[in-house]
């Protein structure tokens, strides 16, 4: 298969490309940290601000498909600036809003849809089209790996912005903040994706998504995707509320979230390195299974600030840690032509996950003053998210000359 020709250094792709995710991915793992602040507020219901942030991840995979279909047709630089801009209106729309419905929009719809802009999908795709394939993996470790640390960095920052500042003075500044993204897109910039020139292509849009919808292991991917969506967004958006709950103090939930983010460094990079040289769905399933281990050791022990810090360790090493492992196993079988739109398709599926999880737990929780059957529901899908992954097949699929859908295929 044909691929464009690289013209961006690794070094560039990754210094580039992780300083966007660190901005967009480390802003966004703070939300969680708003709810208490806005809700008290505004006077309204756990339930309003956790189905706005549903809808932020619903928002951000279905604008992730077609910011993955332009990231690939007409570059990452032009998706990834314009998720910016977007980022900042609803930072800044987030703060101002007067009711539920505005904060929906700003909140949810629009900051999902610049998310869809400046995160992985888009990345993935520069790094698809600049880095070997010996390489892909690794790159792709790194480059969540970076998402990672803005957790890390930016969750405290959130955080001391909130009690220094104000929750809306906070969201005022992050919304400038955000804007840095912009420039750094420059330096994503390819040119085979200059006036009047377009990658060569073997499939059409449709041939490619034909191609992967019908082919099991795309469908195993997006099942097990599902399930990351709906652990980690459900913790990291309701456990800072779940730890207040019961009695400790919010600096533990802070502190929580950035151990998060720091151990997941770690664990990022080591599945996109493991990834080099280990069966990627081995690892994909051990990460699941791993997950409902550590929660169900989390409930059952007592709840002390160390045991959270602890599970918030544990978890931050398989936090992120499906990402590299999922997107370099799409490019592995598909190859780099749809990486972003594939990928974005994979996405959504997580984001269907994240939808499920975040609301669920503000609605179970407004009707049972408990997080407790989330807890469980997240238990059991992790199970089943390891066993779907052991049968995808990762070896790049077989396809006549021109890149036409094999029979049966």
């Amino acid at each position: 298969m044909q691929s464009p020709s690289r013209n961006l250094s690794i070094a560039q792709v990754l210094i580039c490309g992780a300083a966007i995710v660190t901005l967009s991915m480390g802003i966004r793992h703070g939300f969680g940290l708003w709810l208490q602040p806005i809700t008290q507020a505004q006077g309204w219901t756990r339930e309003t601000f956790a189905f706005a942030i549903a809808i932020q991840n619903l928002s951000w995979g279905v604008f992730g498909i077609f910011a993955g279909m332009l990231a690939d047709r007409f570059g990452a630089f032009r998706v990834i600036a314009g998720g910016a801009v977007l980022y900042a209106l609803g930072l800044v729309g987030m703060a101002l809003s007067p009711s539920g419905l505005l904060f929906t929009l700003t909140a949810g719809v629009l900051i999902g849809a610049a998310q869809a802009g400046t995160t992985y999908a888009v990345i993935y795709g520069v790094i698809g089209r600049n880095i070997p394939a010996e390489k892909r993996s690794w790159a792709m470790g790194v480059a969540a790996a970076a998402g990672s640390f803005g957790q890390f960095l930016m969750v405290p920052v959130e955080g001391f912005l909130i009690s220094g500042l104000g929750w809306k003075e906070a969201l005022l500044v992050l919304s400038a903040a955000v804007l840095l993204i912009a420039p750094l897109a420059f330096g994503l910039r390819e040119t085979s994706f200059g006036p009047g020139q377009a990658p060569p292509r073997e499939q059409t849009i449709l041939q490619a998504l034909k191609e992967a919808f019908k082919y099991p292991s795309f469908q195993l991917l997006m099942a097990g995707y599902f399930v990351c969506g709906f652990q980690v967004v459900f913790i990291g958006v309701h456990m800072p509320s779940y730890l207040r709950d019961k009695g400790l103090s919010p600096q533990v939930a802070s502190y929580a979230l950035a151990l998060i983010g720091l151990f997941n460094v770690f664990g990022t990079y080591a599945a996109g390195a493991l990834g080099q040289r280990l069966a990627k769905k081995n690892i994909l399933a051990f990460i699941y299974f791993a997950r409902s281990v550590v929660i169900i050791v989390f409930l059952l022990a007592p709840l002390t600030p160390a045991s959270v810090y602890i599970f918030a360790s544990l978890m931050g090493l398989l936090w992120l840690s499906t990402v590299p492992p999922t997107n370099a196993v799409v490019a592995q079988i598909f190859g780099i032509q749809h990486l972003s739109m594939l990928s974005g398709f994979i996405f959504f599926s997580h984001q269907i996950g994240s939808f499920m999880g975040v609301w669920l737990g503000g609605y179970l929780y407004d009707r049972t003053g408990s997080y407790d059957i989330v807890w469980y529901i997240a238990i059991g899908l992790g199970v089943l998210a390891a066993l779907v992954n052991l049968p995808v097949r990762e070896a790049a699929i077989q396809r006549p000359v021109g890149g036409r859908l094999p029979q049966g295929a």
